[in-house]
């Protein structure tokens, strides 16, 4: 289980409304509006203990 750095919910990674690639770690969101939350401060909201480190090279920042 992964928690939306936004709004704290809870979910698995396969339930989540997109993935965001920020400093090698992977973000999950819940929905539209805490994506565009995190899209306009992933710096006040990004915190690598909510997400999944990415490991080898990244190819992309967004995942849906």
């Amino acid at each position: 289980m992964f928690k939306d750095p936004v709004c704290g919910k809870r979910m698995n990674h396969g339930k989540a409304h997109i993935t965001i690639e920020y400093e090698r770690v992977a973000y999950y969101l819940c929905c539209p509006k805490c994506q565009a939350e995190f899209e306009r401060a992933p710096q006040r909201y990004a915190r690598p203990e909510l997400g999944r480190k990415i490991k080898g090279k990244s190819h992309s920042s967004y995942h849906r």
